[in-house]
């Protein structure tokens, strides 16, 4: 057991980014799979059945849970066996091999499409928007940065996927995904009072809207101490909304364009 989990724990440069071939070939190399990936989603997720989207929500959800095994295994080995709280599976963007595990499962109607929805907004934009500029995952463990993009990239593969051919491109679609994200909310918030008060160990801080910590995410964390809680909470759900309703946004806008190509339109 100690030589796979040192196998396991093999080591590498850190890649840098938007460096030389040389310092960030790895980076490069993520992110050319990764449109390689989101081309073949988009073109053969095209007319699937419902059998066979079950099945790639499948193989997404359990591709990522594997990997997430491996990721809290070796944490917690290069803690010498202490859990590390910080990681543990329900950040936002663990979210996704969640919800895809549950859509798979569902048969057609409101709530799988609500599902569906949310990984072909919110889950498209926080997997293409690590994958674009992965600033603060890489690391030295050769295999968290495999997962960290395999994970990341894999989200945006989908959800390219499902925007393409899956989701109603109605506004209402965009609604039902920021339910989805609410609830995910909610239960992450609930971790955090969970821990808060019961367990009291490391840092515990899912969402990174755990009101003991600061939030380091990008524009939101300049409200946070600037805010009551509750008020950064709706701030926190209006900016994930309306980021995610930019990329809904750009899937419209191309719709339409490609609906004015249409000779029957053109003839109108």
């Amino acid at each position: 057991m100690q030589t796979i989990l040192e196998f396991l724990n093999g080591q590498m440069n850190k890649p840098e980014l938007f460096g030389s071939f040389q310092a960030s070939w790895f980076q490069y190399l993520s992110l050319l799979l990764v449109i390689i990936g989101i081309i073949f989603a988009i073109s053969r997720m095209k007319g699937l059945s419902d059998r066979k989207l079950n099945h790639v929500l499948w193989i997404f959800s359990g591709l990522l849970l594997g990997f997430e095994i491996y990721k809290q295994v070796i944490f917690t080995y290069q803690a010498q066996g202490s859990y590390q709280w910080y990681a543990f599976p329900f950040q936002f963007c663990s979210t996704p091999m969640y919800v895809a595990l549950v859509a798979g499962f569902l048969k057609p109607g409101k709530i799988k499409h609500a599902l569906m929805s949310f990984l072909g907004t919110f889950g498209l934009f926080a997997g293409l928007a690590v994958v674009i500029y992965p600033a603060t995952v890489f690391v030295t463990t050769t295999g968290i940065n495999i997962q960290t993009m395999v994970h990341h990239g894999s989200m945006a593969i989908l959800g390219f996927g499902l925007l393409a051919h899956h989701v109603e491109l109605k506004w209402k679609s965009l609604l039902h995904a920021s339910f989805v994200f609410l609830a995910l909310m909610v239960i992450a918030m609930t971790m955090n009072q969970i821990h808060n008060h019961w367990i009291q160990q490391g840092t515990f801080n899912m969402f990174f809207i755990n009101p003991l910590y600061e939030n380091g995410i990008p524009v939101l964390m300049i409200f946070q101490p600037l805010v009551p809680h509750h008020v950064f909470l709706l701030i926190y759900l209006f900016g994930f909304t309306l980021v995610a309703g930019i990329v809904f946004g750009f899937r419209l806008l191309f719709a339409k364009l490609q609906f004015s190509k249409d000779p029957l339109y053109q003839n109108a």
